[in-house]
């Protein structure tokens, strides 16, 4: 990525573009209370054309939400893209530039305008399924940031709303604490992600380099043996030989059927993690069902497993 400069925070008055890249939209009261907070911010907010489309359990055709995308890419005047909200089909958008046999998505949203070129100051916002675009898109110049959407940022403690806006608009972002696993602080580039979504990554030409990152997973409605499953994926693949730390947030609604001899979610991240000799932190707040901390995306962090903090800032 360029370096970033002043003049690449947004700052009210920008005007930004509404995308639904996943799911149907069905939470409209949280939707407008998300509208709602960003426009009493001073924001210009535009809604793309499509947003509320339904095409089974997606918002729209593959077409449909590409295109929503590749719009908000393509305009000038569009600062940045708030994602409306997660769930499932932000991979078969990707599914859809290798399908193109384009070798970047780059190609495909220059071609309605052929002389232009996405400035680095173009913001891309969301998190859960949107996993996939920001992991995806790191290459392209747009600074990804892993935080609430428009149907979650009403449900945020006012701190975190403020962390929101604090990342976006250039002001110092606080230490996030959580509790330290032991060892010593390393530096490394962040790449916050729902872990479900990063795996589904893995192998595939969008999996990004991760080569001294720090990793920040978070996870929800998963059973303790599928995130076993998950991170016994990435052991056997040997990702995780190539990374710096990870940083744990929220795993909420993980927990085993009661009537079940199970591990809890709990005791599966130590199995499959503490025996890596990677510094690690856990219990951090970001992720579903609770407080959703802003995280920037490639960034360089710093994590202190010692005194259990994550520090990021632009």
């Amino acid at each position: 990525m360029s370096e970033i400069t002043s003049e690449k925070w947004l700052k009210p008055g920008d005007l930004l573009q509404v995308i639904a890249p996943s799911g149907y939209l069905r939470e409209f009261e949280n939707f407008n209370r998300g509208l709602e907070i960003w426009r009493s911010r001073g924001y210009q907010v535009e809604l793309s054309p499509g947003f509320d489309d339904r095409w089974g359990y997606l918002a729209g055709t593959d077409e449909s939400r590409l295109r929503q995308f590749t719009d908000a890419l393509n305009d000038p005047k569009c600062r940045a893209i708030l994602c409306a909200r997660g769930g499932y089909g932000c991979i078969r958008l990707l599914e859809m530039w290798s399908r193109s046999k384009q070798e970047s998505p780059i190609t495909n949203y220059q071609l309605p305008i052929t002389n232009y070129q996405l400035p680095p100051s173009k913001w891309l916002i969301g998190f859960s399924d949107i996993t996939t675009l920001l992991w995806s898109q790191t290459h392209l110049g747009i600074w990804g940031v892993h935080g609430p959407m428009l149907t979650t940022i009403a449900s945020e403690p006012e701190w975190s709303i403020d962390r929101l806006f604090d990342c976006i608009e250039g002001r110092n972002l606080q230490p996030l604490q959580g509790k330290g696993w032991g060892g010593e602080k390393v530096i490394g580039l962040l790449l916050p992600a729902n872990l479900t979504l990063a795996t589904h990554l893995l192998g595939t030409p969008y999996q990004p380099d991760l080569t001294n990152v720090i990793l920040a997973f978070e996870d929800t409605k998963e059973t303790p043996y599928r995130i076993d499953r998950m991170l016994t994926q990435w052991r056997l693949m040997k990702d995780f030989s190539r990374v710096k730390g990870i940083a744990l947030g929220r795993f909420s609604q993980c927990e085993p059927s009661p009537d079940k001899s199970s591990f809890t979610v709990e005791e599966v991240l130590r199995d499959r993690l503490a025996n890596l000799n990677i510094p690690i932190v856990s219990d951090l707040p970001f992720g579903h069902d609770g407080p959703n901390a802003t995280l920037p995306v490639g960034i360089v962090a710093h994590l202190d497993p010692d005194s259990g903090t994550l520090e990021c800032n632009w």
